[in-house]
């Protein structure tokens, strides 16, 4: 069975997409900002792709003839109709920041509350046992003073 006129259909619209969408849409090129930080931008891609065609039987040949252009021995070739679509969307997720020792995921969503707490607490964490630290270690020189 040869090539059908469907599969043609595909091929270009699959290879379209391909072009489209590559690795660099998804995690773009990274920016270096003044400060050393490097900035790279994350985006979320959605594609969509859809192909159909049909096959419509010729006239009725009154005459019996091969009037359809078929190649010998299969018969006449039937006329076809199809096409191929395809829809790609990116969308910006946010922006991985690389600096100071630090790796943090800005998010573009404007709803980011929870994200930011859970982001703080490793400091927080940080400050309230330096905190208790600095504490012991007063409490330990005034011991040792005392002595």
């Amino acid at each position: 069975m040869g090539n059908h006129p469907i599969e043609s259909l595909m091929k270009t619209a699959m290879e379209s997409i391909q072009q489209i969408v590559d690795v660099n849409t998804i995690v773009g090129d990274p920016v270096e900002s003044p400060d050393g930080s490097v900035i790279i931008p994350i985006s979320k891609v959605s594609c969509g792709f859809a192909a159909g065609g049909s096959e419509f039987a010729p006239p009725d040949d009154k005459e019996g003839g091969n009037s359809g252009g078929g190649t010998p021995g299969q018969g006449p070739a039937l006329p076809f109709g199809g096409g191929a679509g395809a829809g790609v969307s990116v969308q910006p997720v946010g922006f991985l920041v690389v600096g100071n020792g630090n790796i943090r995921l800005l998010p573009v969503d404007s709803n980011v509350v929870v994200d930011r707490l859970i982001d703080t607490v490793p400091d927080l964490l940080e400050r309230i046992t330096g905190m208790f630290q600095k504490k012991k270690r007063t409490t330990d020189e005034i011991i040792i003073a005392r002595d």
